[in-house]
């Protein structure tokens, strides 16, 4: 298996490690069958892809074989923010898009990174069309593939709100978790992604509420079933006590 070196891994402080380990063990409690899990958001900048990243990371220091599938084919910054280099030193490499457009076999975009227990499938190069190549049945292959490699497939999808594409992927996922920026997302658009994601069949497993105002957030109700971690938190099946949101 070629090697992959995440050279700019954010180190976490007590309270996003918390964050991260009460994630990490509530996944569990979705049940073994729950292995293909897409992280999604309502908007752009909501730290999915942040998300995906640590939870990639806790689960490995964990000792749980974990898979990333970097899924945003229209603007992933995984490669550029985390600083991925790939065993040539170069910066990009063989990857999903390439993949999917059948310019490489799956053996060649499935990368050994430098976390123990972790393995990845980098974004690739940029393509004019990416709907159509998660739509065709390579990806269900290669995310089936790689649920058999390892305990848990996270894929960091691009924003609900913004294009089609998580809708298609959601297909070929077991649950999906919502990244939502703290006070920029209304109850209204929350419910919006929840109505599209449903529609594929794929459950909600929760949302992850980050970039929290702590001294703010402790003096309102904002989220009454919010449980505080530092600037995360995880709150399970948030879309069926929705109505305990205040409406922006």
């Amino acid at each position: 298996m070629k090697q992959l070196k995440i050279t700019k891994f954010p180190a976490l402080d007590y309270a996003g490690n918390e964050a991260f380990n009460t994630l990490s063990t509530n996944l569990s409690f979705a049940g073994a069958s729950v292995k293909k899990i897409m992280i999604t958001s309502c908007h752009a900048a909501e730290g999915k892809s942040y998300l995906s990243m640590n939870l990639m990371r806790t689960l490995a220091q964990r000792g749980i074989k974990v898979a990333l599938v970097d899924a945003d084919l229209r603007r992933s910054l995984v490669n550029s923010d985390y600083g991925l280099k790939y065993e040539d030193g170069r910066s990009d490499g063989k990857g999903l898009s390439h993949f999917l457009a059948g310019m490489v076999g799956m053996d060649e975009v499935i990368y050994q990174t430098d976390i123990p227990n972790a393995i990845m499938v980098p974004v690739g190069r940029d393509v004019p069309n990416p709907l159509a190549l998660l739509t065709n049945s390579h990806f269900a292959e290669l995310l089936d593939m790689l649920a058999r490699m390892a305990d848990y497939v996270i894929v960091d999808a691009p924003p609900v709100g913004v294009v089609i594409d998580a809708a298609e992927i959601a297909k070929a996922c077991d649950g999906t978790l919502i990244a939502v920026h703290y006070n920029d997302v209304s109850r209204q658009e929350l419910l919006d992604v929840k109505q599209q994601i449903e529609q594929t069949g794929c459950p909600i497993l929760g949302t992850v509420l980050n970039q929290v105002d702590y001294d703010n957030y402790m003096g309102r109700k904002y989220y009454k079933s919010y449980s505080k971690y530092g600037k995360y938190g995880y709150y399970r099946k948030y879309y069926k006590r929705s109505h305990e949101a205040e409406k922006k």
